[in-house]
């Protein structure tokens, strides 16, 4: 929990406005995966207390797709073999990002998912190009996210060119280490790295579940190559057509009314938190308490920043608001802002794992799709997008705004058109998710012909399959046992499955929630 992993998305079409910059696309050069071999994985056993059957290995891909003759990088790998005498092959899992790293994810899921099924199969974990354990692993800028940053609303001239500064500082710092590694740094160049790792393990297909950024991770790997698909499993759907400016603006106004829920809620339990039983007013004291922060940090650590930082993940799992409520009433009711500094240490405060995934996050996302090179076009779209939606748009902005400055140009966004081609893929999509909205799993479902699509009706986390709702456990098993998919009568979904009641305050130091939900949102992190 203690890494900002990345910004997801899910929005309207990307508008190539003036000053969006664009090149063609990875996908029209002259790419000839099917020259590169790699070697077969040597796996030696990495088990864990919680993983004990866990191996590892890694494997080498081309740097660029294109060249696969020249230089080539690491891949680290993690597998929970099968067991079964019934083998369905490999099923590759991704949690996000991009930036994230699935080492850990596949020990996760292997032990989360029914034991007949996870024994079928070899769940095997990756570190994507530039993550965590690969090598060469980014960090352009270690501790770039450290406290006490400046006021992410530029109030004034001078606190926009303190962040401004920042942005651009940390774009240069990425081309000086990592110039020779930032054109190969995209979306279509990780998915044809899937393609090598298929090869090098043998399978003539592949199985795959991504969560979040995986699920457009996955899609183009779809894209590229259908016939090699077996399975494809989507949790928390990125809109492909909204890649990535317009999406990260649309965001904003599905955190804000993430964040007023929360709202909601504290209200609800005032007889714990003390607060009143006024949404509205509790909202006003959020934000009186953020204006005290900035003039006061929480232990020199905490300003208004920081306190962004520690109640976005809230936004991503509600798991987290009994924790997240708990500080903001001490700090309100008894002056007392020690939870503070700790709920900031738990979810808001970045660590190495947390530089390295917001150096590939910019990495891929600002090589990935066009995004505005005039400030003056970002300063006009998030003030207007702040005065709807306060909570989360400059945070936001500023958490992208390294692209404004980005040292290579863009490429296009691979186009996920209309396809029968894919095998039948299973799509999971909670109706109230702010990091990815709920049109993005629509838009998907719609393009991939013979997909299903399973909702959370009125869930608002960001990740629910494998998070207790045994109702969406049940269409994951059964597709992943034989294929099934549902073909119901919901309007856009095919299944409907009801959401979990949202936590109750903390009556212990028991996490709550679900045990199964907490360790899942740990993995995947925040911000996307």
């Amino acid at each position: 929990m203690r890494k900002r992993a990345a910004v997801l998305c899910g929005a309207a079409a990307v508008v190539v406005a003036s000053g969006l910059t664009a090149v063609p696309a990875e996908a029209g050069a002259p790419h000839a995966p099917e020259t590169f071999r790699a070697a077969a994985p040597a796996w030696k056993k990495c088990g864990t207390d919680d993983y004990p059957t866990l191996q590892c290995a890694s494997v080498e891909v081309p740097l660029d797709h294109a060249a696969p003759s020249g230089r080539t990088i690491t891949l680290a790998l993690s597998r929970v073999p099968h067991t079964a005498k019934k083998y369905q092959g490999p099923l590759l899992v991704n949690p996000g990002g991009p930036g994230g790293s699935g080492l850990t994810l596949a020990g996760f899921v292997a032990a989360s998912l029914p034991k007949k099924v996870a024994a079928e199969y070899d769940v095997i974990g990756f570190d994507p190009r530039g993550v965590g354990d690969s090598r060469p692993a980014l960090d352009c800028v270690p501790g770039h996210f450290d406290a006490v940053r400046p006021d992410s609303v530029p109030t004034s001239p001078e606190v926009e060119q303190a962040n401004l500064r920042r942005a651009k500082s940390f774009a240069e710092a990425c081309g000086e280490k990592y110039g020779d590694l930032l054109p190969h740094m995209t979306t279509t160049a990780a998915a044809r790295d899937l393609e090598v790792v298929r090869q090098a393990l043998g399978a003539e297909r592949i199985n795959y579940f991504g969560y979040s950024y995986g699920t457009y991770l996955g899609t183009v790997y779809a894209k590229l190559y259908p016939q090699r698909v077996r399975r494809l499993v989507l949790d928390s759907v990125v809109d492909p057509t909204g890649v990535w400016y317009d999406s990260n603006l649309d965001q904003n106004q599905a955190f804000n009314s993430r964040h007023r829920a929360f709202m909601d809620w504290v209200a609800k339990y005032d007889a714990t938190y003390h607060l009143g039983t006024d949404a509205e007013k509790i909202e006003t004291a959020w934000y009186a308490m953020r204006s005290a922060l900035k003039e006061n940090p929480a232990g020199g650590k905490v300003g208004a920043a920081e306190l962004e930082d520690t109640f976005v993940p809230g936004g991503y799992y509600n798991g987290y608001w009994p924790y997240l409520a708990e500080a903001f009433a001490a700090y309100v009711n008894d002056d007392d802002a020690e939870p503070l500094v700790e709920a900031y240490e738990n979810f808001g405060a970045n660590d190495v794992a947390g530089d390295n995934g917001y150096s590939v996050y910019t990495a891929i996302e600002c090589r990935d799709a066009g995004w505005p090179r005039d400030w003056a076009q970002w300063r006009k779209d998030n003030w207007e997008m702040y005065e709807r939606a306060p909570f989360m748009s400059w945070n936001n902005a500023w958490y992208n705004a390294p692209c404004a400055f980005w040292p290579t140009e863009s490429v296009r966004p691979e186009r996920i058109n209309t396809t029968g081609q894919v095998p039948p893929a299973l799509l999971f999509q909670a109706t109230d998710d702010a990091a990815t909205p709920y049109h993005g799993a629509v838009t998907l479902h719609r393009r991939l012909e013979r997909s299903a699509l399973v909702v959370e009706s009125g869930g608002g986390n960001h990740g629910i399959t494998l998070s207790g709702n045994a109702c969406l456990d049940r269409h994951l098993a059964a597709y992943l046992a034989d294929g099934t998919v549902p073909r119901g009568s919901h309007g856009d979904a095919d299944a409907v499955c009801a959401a979990l009641p949202d936590p109750k305050p903390l009556t212990s130091k028991a996490a709550p929630g679900t045990a199964r939900g907490s360790v899942l949102h740990g993995l995947l992190g925040s911000r996307i």
